[in-house]
């Protein structure tokens, strides 16, 4: 890891928790219903590359993505956290694979699957990985199930869910059951971008979705749980951000404002947006310093987590040289190396204990 006169404590350790990286199985099952949902993921053969086996995802018969074997290969992923300068990893399913768009009934066992490849993963890596569930949040009471299986029997220590489920917010009424049930079975939930609006006003190639799509419908994902009331009624639900709350710290000073402008959002909204932000998480994955520094000011130095995004191609490669690179103080860089994640990730999740030894 390259050194820098301002990591301080954490210089060349390998204790960062990184709350944001994904799993993709090798493989899918057959549908072995009546009829085959056309959006049904499957993986292919695909060349190697740096000594690497890859696979290429299909969703719906269409090429999505191609994935290597640190996907799915509980070994090759460990091989990489040291020089992540990471203690942990906390995965998440491809967002692609959380499938709202197929009936619940299909996609139920679809993510049952996906849930048990990640506790394998988990399981074979010795306290380094822990997982987070997907469920089908098309339907509530499924979700719920789901949610209570992947936690209760599979051991997964928390959620991922969709910045929208099918275009819906997720801070919309529709989905206070679920939330409350994280709340009641002390589950973190982790949002990431899916499926962003906007992306037909995008003007170049697909990987555009991913650099600038998905921030914008991060942040309005997050302004939805503090608009719609979702963080005043539950404030003890622990929920963070992909890719820094996108576009949110940029919205909130706005918001703020116009609470105490209009009085429409001043009914609406019960208490002040910018003390609501601050009980939010949010992953570090901005690629930059200078906005990861200001995203600390935004939100506090309690909100914010390691996230990398690993092993896809656009990931954050050095996470703690980032923090580093922020000019922040040492108790700051420590919390958003590991303190905040085991903060967000509670008691279910046994993290093993912080590495500073020094590995210039």
């Amino acid at each position: 890891m390259p050194e820098s006169p301002r990591l301080g404590p954490v210089r060349g350790c390998a204790c960062g928790i990184d709350v944001h990286a994904h799993v993709v199985p090798e493989h899918f099952p057959r549908y072995l219903g009546a009829a085959r949902p056309s959006p049904w993921p499957e993986t292919a053969d695909a060349p190697a590359l740096n000594g690497l086996c890859h696979r290429a995802v299909r969703v719906g018969g269409k090429h999505y993505r191609t994935v290597s074997e640190q996907c799915w290969s509980a070994p090759r992923r460990l091989a990489d956290l040291e020089g992540l300068g990471l203690a942990a990893q906390v995965l998440s399913p491809m967002p692609e694979l959380l499938s709202y768009w197929i009936e619940a009934a299909d996609a139920q066992p679809l993510l049952r699957f996906i849930n048990e490849t990640t506790a394998a993963m988990c399981a074979e890596s010795g306290g380094r990985l822990l997982g987070l569930a997907a469920v089908p949040l098309q339907d509530l009471d499924l979700a719920i199930v789901e949610l209570a299986h992947a936690v209760e029997r599979l051991g997964l220590v928390g959620v991922e869910i969709g910045s929208n489920v099918d275009g819906t917010a997720i801070g919309a009424p529709r989905f206070e059951p679920f939330f409350a049930a994280c709340v009641a079975l002390d589950v973190p939930v982790f949002v990431h971008a899916l499926k962003p609006a906007g992306s037909e006003r995008l003007v170049g190639p697909p990987p555009l979705q991913q650099v600038l799509a998905y921030p914008t419908d991060i942040g309005l994902a997050a302004a939805s749980v503090v608009t719609g009331g979702l963080i005043a009624r539950h404030p003890g639900l622990r929920i963070a951000f992909s890719h820094g709350g996108g576009s949110f710290a940029m919205l909130l000073p706005r918001l703020q404002q116009g609470w105490t402008v209009f009085p429409a959002l001043a009914e609406s909204i019960a208490e002040s947006p910018r003390a609501q932000a601050r009980r939010l998480f949010f992953d570090t994955l901005v690629f930059d310093a200078q906005t990861l520094a200001y995203l600390v000011g935004s939100f506090g130095a309690q909100a914010l987590m390691l996230g990398t995004d690993h092993p896809f191609h656009f990931h954050e490669p050095q996470p703690l040289a980032r923090l580093a690179q922020a000019g922040l103080d040492d108790a700051t860089r420590a919390a958003l190396a590991f303190g905040n994640a085991r903060r967000f990730l509670g008691e279910r999740a046994r993290l093993p204990e912080p590495s500073t030894e020094d590995r210039r």
